[in-house]
């Protein structure tokens, strides 16, 4: 039946059908994207913040969220950033967390801060928070050494008089921006200024030096620059608590001694099993020498007889007459 009526219509009657059906398609289509980002372009408009249509529908084709990219854009247009939607697209694109750099943008500006977008989105794709890293750098951050996610309550350290000291300490850092990304993170600040602890405690005389004066630590600390290569700044080490522990000296001593005690109990040992063995052995001698006597004793009436059958006795004894 098309057919029939296409064959039997008036070219002008297809013309104006042709471009009926274009026109509802166009208002279909309209209608659709209206429905869907209407409200977006609205409010973006609204708000200063201009997303073109067309860059809305090109989001919906790219399987970006354009929420996320609208309401972000113009909360950085609120704070006097001006950052086109290309941006923020790439970098939800590049799975990085547009929102969290935009805010840390937005703290940075306000703190004064100098911070790029490259920077921060940077920092964001390297796996670090933007945000904790900016509010870090405007508020200082206490870390405590040692962590007390390891387990361990205090670094332990022995002064050369053979005196442990037990010790706490509280770092007080400030993120470096331009360290963040490739610089060591908390973990390796612990690591060194437990370490330093330790040499410092190490190279005192007398824990009672250190019991006099904790900051003598903190400054022997903070003299070797741990903060080279972090992410952070040390701007204070500060001994929390130092305790007496055990006389590690004097128990290495004792156990030295006890060490010696039982090698010279094992050699006195070792030399009273030999003399019993040399006696048994000069027993078994004694033992052997004696057969030996029997034997010769027993061979003495054969020799004799002998003689006798020889003659040789008789000739002694005439020989005596």
């Amino acid at each position: 039946m098309l057919a029939t009526f296409l064959l039997q219509a008036n070219p002008m009657e297809l013309i104006k059908w042709g471009i009926w059906i274009f026109l509802g398609v166009i208002i279909f289509v309209a209608v659709i994207v209206l429905l869907n980002f209407g409200v977006l372009w609205i409010q973006a408009a609204s708000s200063g913040a201009k997303v073109s249509m067309f860059n809305l529908v090109g989001m919906w084709f790219r399987r970006v969220n354009a929420d996320v990219i609208v309401n972000t854009r113009i909360m950085a247009v609120k704070a006097g950033l001006q950052l086109p939607s290309d941006l923020l697209e790439a970098h939800y694109l590049a799975r990085g967390n547009v929102p969290n750099v935009v805010r840390a943008l937005i703290a940075a500006k306000n703190a004064g801060i100098p911070l790029t977008w490259q920077k921060a989105t940077a920092i964001d794709l390297a796996g670090r928070d933007v945000l904790d890293a900016v509010q870090t750098s405007v508020r200082t951050k206490i870390i405590d050494c040692p962590d007390r996610r390891s387990g361990k309550s205090t670094i332990d350290a022995v002064a050369l008089n053979g005196i442990q000291l037990r010790a706490k300490a509280r770092v007080t850092v400030r993120t470096n921006l331009d360290r963040v990304v490739g610089g060591a993170t908390e973990e390796t600040i612990i690591a060194r200024v437990g370490e330093g602890i330790v040499s410092a405690i190490g190279s005192s005389v007398s824990h009672k030096d250190v019991l006099e004066n904790p900051n003598r630590i903190s400054q022997a600390v903070l003299a070797k620059g741990l903060d080279s290569g972090t992410a952070y700044s040390i701007l204070s080490i500060d001994i929390a608590d130092v305790d007496v522990g055990e006389n590690v000296g004097a128990k290495l001593q004792t156990d030295q001694a006890e060490a010696d005690r039982r090698v010279a109990q094992a050699k006195a040992e070792e030399r009273r099993v030999m003399a019993i063995a040399q006696e048994q052995e000069m027993k078994a001698r004694v033992q052997e020498n004696r057969a030996k006597v029997i034997l010769a004793q027993a061979e003495v009436p054969k020799a004799i007889a002998q003689a006798f059958r020889e003659g040789h006795i008789c000739a002694v004894e005439q020989a005596h007459k």
